[in-house]
Formats: structure tokens, sequence, C-alpha cells
């Protein structure tokens, strides 16, 4: 369908976009003002479902991006070689705004698959692979996940050890991952393995997609402390892929993952969390329903969160301006993660001092334990798509210039060791 209305002016696609959409979906009522004690208080951070819910959820979610897809509205600004309409970025927005006009299936089960996977597929894979993935992808024909961090190594990404070996036309690949998002309903996934021990760490890296139905592919969920198992650790005992499921060249693949972290940055600091009622107007309608309105210290700490809310936000729409303009993601994604690490930070702190005990205890009062889910999925934050402490080496040495900091396995970390061994 993408060649025949390639040339589509947006006035006709949007009347097309309303009328596919009218005639599959229904349209979502005008917004009621929101109204403390009203409606459900979830505010959880990680969406907690048992696995009979998580079908069903994972299934309208194909069935919806399938219709979608089908009807030309699946890939909007995509290759048209690769299954999408090869249409600019403005007709992506037009559907996007039509679509929120309608209640459709919940879509963030392909967050990871098509705002982190797809992109570097497009960037780096075989034509072969392209072809094979890409729109399967976006049709969600298949769900993809990444596979990056190893329990030795997360923010350190470079010193994994999951190994792969080159076997002829194949690698075999051997160890485990972790903290793995949507693992366990997911297809493929984008993994990097160590393919050469005696390079230096950044270099001897290669990346690939996986078959995650394959032999020797083991998936276990993690529980969380809110009760919930989002994540998941995957075991790689010795399992075979072809080598046209390579991306990028042999031992290049730290280019590849940086496309990935940075895509991965984008989709993590352009979140807040809340759902469908902003952030500010739960705590503000919180702040209004404890008769705190005129709290001195109350105020202040809300409007430290309002400034920071709206600074952070207008960095993310610098960042995606950037991207949509077909330019890299920079450092920029590092200083939205660092944003919402920090927003987050100060938002628990202000929920702590206007609950109180009722923040930990659940007394069953609307609007008060709810947040609990928040608090305690906040803290991983602080690692996923890179610690705070990477963040800040990537914004200190990228943005700022400075120095770059001497690892413990770099040879002047070693030369100043023996240095002061010998003085000692």
């Amino acid at each position: 369908m993408a060649s025949d209305l390639a040339n589509t002016t947006i006035e006709q696609f949007t009347a097309d976009a309303h009328k596919f959409l009218a005639a599959n979906a229904e349209p979502r009522e005008s917004k009621k003002a929101f109204v403390w004690g009203e409606g459900s208080d979830n505010v959880s951070m990680f969406e907690e479902r048992s696995k009979q819910a998580e079908d069903e959820v994972v299934n309208r979610a194909k069935q919806w991006r399938q219709q979608k897809f089908d009807a030309g509205f699946g890939w909007i600004s995509g290759p048209e070689q690769y299954g999408g309409r090869g249409l600019s970025n403005e007709f992506e927005k037009a559907y996007s705004k039509a679509e929120a006009q309608y209640k459709v299936a919940n879509q963030s089960i392909f967050q990871i698959g098509l705002g982190m996977v797809a992109p570097t597929i497009l960037a780096h894979a075989s034509d072969f692979a392209r072809e094979k993935f890409l729109r399967a992808m976006w049709r969600a024909d298949i769900v993809a996940c990444q596979l990056f961090s190893e329990p030795g190594a997360g923010s350190d990404l470079a010193s994994l050890q999951t190994k792969a070996e080159r076997d002829g036309d194949e690698w075999v690949i051997t160890g485990q991952k972790v903290w793995t998002s949507g693992a366990h309903y997911s297809d493929i996934g984008e993994i990097i393995c160590r393919t050469d021990p005696s390079q230096p760490k950044h270099k001897g890296l290669t990346a690939f997609l996986v078959d995650m139905k394959a032999p020797g592919v083991e998936i276990r969920p993690l529980r969380q402390m809110t009760g919930g198992a989002s994540f998941n650790e995957v075991f790689f005992t010795e399992v075979r892929v072809p080598d046209w499921y390579r991306l990028g060249d042999e031992n290049a693949g730290w280019g590849v993952a940086l496309t990935t972290l940075m895509n991965e940055r984008a989709a993590i600091g352009a979140g807040m969390g809340g759902g469908e009622v902003s952030m500010m107007t739960r705590i503000t309608a919180m702040v209004n329903h404890y008769g705190l309105q005129n709290d001195a210290l109350v105020r202040d700490m809300l409007a430290n969160l309002y400034i920071n809310y709206r600074v952070a936000n207008f960095n993310n729409k610098r960042a995606m301006d950037k991207m949509k303009a077909g330019q890299t993601p920079g450092p920029e994604m590092s200083i939205s993660k660092m944003a919402l690490v920090n927003n987050q930070k100060l938002l628990n702190d202000f929920l702590a001092h206007v609950l109180g005990a009722k923040l930990q205890a659940d007394s069953g009062e609307w609007g008060t334990y709810a947040w609990n889910q928040l608090v305690l999925g906040a803290p991983g934050m602080r690692i996923a798509g890179g610690s705070d402490e990477v963040m800040r080496n990537i914004v200190g040495e990228r943005v700022l210039g400075l120095p770059k900091d001497v690892g413990i396995d770099s040879k002047s970390a070693f030369r100043d060791l023996k240095v002061g061994t010998q003085k000692d």
C-alpha cells in the first residue's frame, strides 16, 4: 500500500487516518477535570500484571498494530523497501495526533523494539536482515528486546563477558544477560557479545540479533521490590546464530551499542509517568486536598518541581527535534536521563513530606499508599539506560570537555599504580 499513497497530501492523509480510526476504534470521551478521590489512583513506575493479564495486553497490542500497519499507518516515515510509507515526520505527527483522539490498545510493549532495536537494525544490519525483520517488527509479527547488561557488566557495558565464537557461517553464543525487559514475550533480541578477548574491551565486541526461542535460550523472571516481575535474566548456552544476524562489522559492536543506547536514553528521558493525568495535576490536587496550598515549604517544593519538569520537557523537545531532523542522538540524551532521575528524587521527597506515614502504611485511603509503587520503582531508573555516574561522565567529557576519568583497567591507571608501589 506504501507506493500508491506516497504522494498523498497531509490533508488527505489526515482525512484517511480519521476514516480508518473511526471505523476501527472508539472515540475518546472529552477529558474530565481531574478530581482528587475519583477514578484510579495508580501511579506505578512499572506496570505490574499477572501472566494472564499481560498475555491479553500483548495480544491486543499486536492486533491493533497489525491492523493499522495493513491500513498503511504502521510505519509512516519508514523506507518503502522495508515496509514503510516513505513519508515525512509531519505525517507521523498527524497520525499520532489523530490516534490520540481514539481508544486504542496500549502499545508500550513495542517501545524497546521499535524505539531502540529497529533503528539499530536500520543503521547497521545487512540488507537481508533489514528485509527479514523490519517489516515484521513494525507490523508486530515479532517483538524485540535488548540484551546488554550482565551481572558483572551493567553501566560498564564494555566489560561484558558473554562470548560469541565463530563456527563457519554461524556464531555460538554462551553467557548471561540481566534486567532484560520483555524478554519473556519477545521473539528476537539485540545482543552484544565479546568476540575477541585479546583486544581492548571496547574493541573486541560484536552485536547480533538472536532468536529468543532458539535452543539454549533460557528466560527467568526477576522479582522486584515493587512485587512485580517486569525484568528477566536470560541465559545462553551454545546458542547458534547465523552470520547474517550480525549487526555491523566483527569487533565493531561498540558503535552499534551506542546507537541503541542513545535511542534508549531518548525513550527513558522523555517519560515521567502518571498516565493520562499529568503528574503536576495529581500532586497539586493532593496539596489542595490536604489544605497545604498556603504552606510556605510545600509551595516552595511544588514550585521547584514544576520548574524542573518544564526545563526537562524543553530539553527533551530539543533532543527530539534533532532526531527528527535526521541527526544522531547526542549527549543531550544523557542530560534528559539525568533530569528524569533528579526530578523523580524531588518528587519522592515531596511525597514523603506531604504524606508522611501514609506513603508506607496502606490505610485504604485513596491517593496515599498508591504512590508507594512509584517510590519503590524509582531506584531502578538510576540504573536503567546507564547509571547516574555514567551519565555524569558522558556530560562532563562530551559536553563540558573535562578530562576523561582514569579507569582502573587503563594503562595510565596501571602506570600510576606501579609508581605508587615503587614509592612505597
